[in-house]
């Protein structure tokens, strides 16, 4: 079952290669979207795929690349809409 999920991480996320990495983690996990960085600090995604596949990225995030401290993960579940063609990282 493909699902859509968009996801608010909080912590210290930016400055580290945080959606250098989630591109990197997305792309092994055949998960399609987009990451970027939000003005207050933190990092959004929305990611699109398998349920299996996204749930194993938005774990990925609670973690996040070395440098990173994941204070939280924010998930919200949205209707799949397939409109995605790889990931992408917003600037």
């Amino acid at each position: 079952m493909k699902i859509r999920a968009r996801v608010i991480i909080t912590g210290h996320v930016q400055g580290v290669n945080f959606r250098y990495h989630t591109r990197e983690a997305a792309l092994r996990h055949n998960v399609s979207g987009w990451v970027q960085n939000l003005p207050d600090g933190s990092v959004e995604g929305c990611f699109e795929g398998e349920e299996r596949d996204v749930t194993a990225l938005i774990d990925w995030c609670r973690i996040g690349p070395d440098w990173a401290r994941v204070d939280d993960v924010a998930v919200r579940k949205e209707a799949y809409r397939g409109e995605f063609d790889g990931f992408q990282i917003r600037r």
